[in-house]
């Protein structure tokens, strides 16, 4: 359960990361998936990350200590954000080199909205994830903007993609920022990313 989480830095070079000294995970999506607004749900603070309805508001690696004890981050979104090509440029290379060199990063969650069909755009994110070793699970947003029908119909789609990227289908969860669907699977999957971590399970 997480009781406690305060910001700590933001920054656009992760070699200013703070010291890798304890387990780490980090949340990334397309812009507008909602994932400051999971953030905030997840953390039980509603202004830790911030929110907007404009899309790409967050621009840094963002850094939150949980429970005196590890650190969530909230990565740029990728897809939709109005930046010029040399801005993007430089988030793609800031984002890329904190998921493959950032020692102590156990887990990478990729949020895709449960409301759309597959999107090219998250696909080959996870392809590159797959090709780079980056260890990735997905979280699928939104759930209570539509029927649970529909949202199985889209996640179902999605994970059969999957299959073509990797052996196995990821780890998976159904989440609504909005109700708190999917909080408590989420955040005990993390604490057992966590636990792995510091008993050396994970290297």
């Amino acid at each position: 359960m997480i009781q406690k989480a305060q910001f700590v830095i933001s920054n656009t070079n992760p070699g200013n990361c703070p010291k890798p000294d304890r387990a780490e995970v980090a949340f990334i999506g397309r812009s507008n998936v909602g994932k400051s607004s999971l953030i905030n749900r997840i953390t039980g603070k509603s202004d830790l990350a911030k929110t907007s309805q404009k899309p790409g508001k967050t621009q840094l690696i963002n850094h939150f200590m949980i429970n005196d004890r590890w650190y969530l981050v909230d990565l740029p979104g990728y897809g939709f954000a109005k930046v010029n090509v040399k801005v993007k440029q430089g988030w793609e290379s800031m984002i890329s080199t904190y998921l493959t060199k950032r020692e102590n990063l156990c887990g990478v969650f990729v949020l895709i909205d449960s409301r759309l069909e597959p999107q090219k755009i998250d696909l080959e994110f996870l392809l590159w994830c797959g090709t780079e070793g980056v260890p990735a699970a997905l979280v699928f947003t939104k759930a209570d903007k539509q029927s649970k029908t529909k949202t199985d119909q889209n996640i179902r789609k999605f994970l059969k993609k999957t299959q073509e990227i990797f052996e196995e289908i990821p780890d998976y969860f159904i989440t609504s920022a909005e109700n708190g669907q999917g909080k408590e699977e989420l955040t005990a999957f993390i604490e057992e990313l966590v636990q792995e971590y510091e008993s050396g399970e994970i290297i």
